[in-house]
């Protein structure tokens, strides 16, 4: 999954308004970012110089771009921040909306360093620790990242973005189900009128149900996600990857185009491209289109270089760009999903032993994921480690995905090739 930032600010600004402001907004039609920003911009017409309605609307804002991944959101809450500063030089809630934005932009060391500065001037600020979670996160510092995400709940035991950061750290270490536990815990915290962060939240519990073969859950939550709010571009992705699985691949194709239609990114056309060549029709124009789109971004923060790497490394069958890009990458960041793709540019150039260290060093972070098994049986088979192989493709197989399938044929040639070599 493009992570997408994987953790969002679940707390909500408290905006004053008036019985005359609640009664000019129609909430029913309203997301709860649109209502704040509809809030926001009163307070703004009242008071023009009320620099913490300016917070308001440019968290609201950054919000929005998360509700409908529509980036040009958080150029919006730039602006907007920087009426709040023209105010008031500095202030405190400006600054740590300032390092949500630059996390939003994909702009992690910024963001950590950011944070950093913060975290020195208040040292107690609960959502300036999660700033340097998922700062650190994205980078790779898992250690640094832990310890910044139990600060938070130290600071403020319960608090709903703690929890969530501490639910995806679990996933990442491997404790799926310790993950799912706080998942719920802060879905049953979630205030009612906050739809979009419980469909988050509930498309998130899909997923990790979905990474460890429990379809048919999974599958419920997300029809679930799809009710509280309709159109949800994470929840359509991840519906498609359950339709993938169910080998539905009309329906799936279906999916990702409605996602992409409403947010047109690089990395979704990548998905619905292999949706497309699955359902058995010709993929060629849309994967050609993706790596325009790909190129055009890929030396900015906000990328999709995960998807061009493997693009290249898998479906071009051009390896020497696959590790150009992927070397790129990495010298931006070394979170697991990058050392994976890394490591799977660097085995398509025959450069296996590296190749093993960066596998290695993914999955030592305790990650459970089918395609990172996968590429390191592949990886293992190359350097004529066929035990090591055979574990690695037997717990893909055990995760029940895409991935599987192929790690299931895998085993079956290494199964072939050793009763051969007996026959012989």
């Amino acid at each position: 999954m493009r992570s997408i930032i994987a953790c969002l600010i679940l707390s909500a600004i408290a905006t004053a308004t008036s019985a005359e402001t609640a009664s000019a907004i129609p909430e029913h039609k309203l997301s709860p970012a649109e209502q704040t920003m509809a809030a926001a911009n009163l307070l703004i017409e009242k008071n023009p110089q009320n620099y913490e309605a300016y917070n308001a609307l440019a968290l609201a804002l950054s919000r929005r771009a998360r509700e409908t991944s529509d980036q040009r959101f958080y150029g919006r809450a730039e602006e907007t921040l920087k009426k709040s500063f023209e105010i008031s030089k500095g202030n405190f809630d400006g600054e740590k909306i300032r390092v949500w934005l630059l996390l939003g932009k994909h702009e992690f060391a910024a963001a950590r360093e950011a944070a950093l500065a913060l975290n020195k001037r208040t040292p107690d600020d609960v959502m300036v620790y999660g700033f340097l979670t998922d700062a650190n996160v994205e980078l790779g510092n898992y250690k640094d990242a832990e310890k910044a995400a139990q600060m938070m709940l130290d600071l403020r035991p319960g608090n709903l973005p703690g929890i969530t950061r501490a639910a995806y750290l679990r996933e990442l270490f491997g404790d799926v189900d310790g993950a799912l536990d706080l998942m719920n815990m802060a879905l049953a915290s979630t205030p009612p009128s906050e739809v979009e962060d419980a469909a988050w939240i509930t498309t998130q519990m899909a997923h990790l149900n979905f990474s460890v073969g429990r379809i048919d859950l999974a599958e419920k939550l997300l029809q679930q996600a799809l009710h509280l709010f309709p159109g949800y571009h994470y929840a359509l992705g991840n519906l498609a990857k359950v339709r993938i699985q169910q080998k539905r691949y009309s329906e799936a194709v279906d999916l990702l185009q409605q996602r992409y239609s409403a947010a047109p990114h690089a990395e979704n056309l990548y998905d619905l491209a292999e949706a497309v060549q699955l359902a058995g029709r010709d993929a060629g124009a849309a994967f050609r289109e993706f790596e325009s789109k790909s190129l055009a971004e890929t030396g900015i923060a906000d990328n999709s270089n995960h998807e061009l790497i493997l693009y290249y490394a898998d479906r071009a069958n051009q390896p020497v760009k696959a590790l150009d890009v992927a070397h790129r990458e990495y010298a931006r960041r070394r979170d697991v999903f990058t050392l994976d793709c890394y490591a799977w540019a660097l085995h398509r150039n025959g450069q296996d032993q590296e190749a093993n260290k960066q596998i290695d060093e993914a999955l030592a972070v305790g990650i459970r994921n089918a395609r990172f098994f996968r590429h390191a049986g592949e990886i293992a088979r190359s350097l004529g480690d066929v035990i090591g192989a055979k574990r690695f493709f037997e717990q893909a197989v055990e995760l029940g995905s895409q991935e599987s399938d192929q790690a299931r044929a895998a085993l079956s040639e290494i199964s072939g090739s050793t009763r051969g070599s007996v026959a012989r």
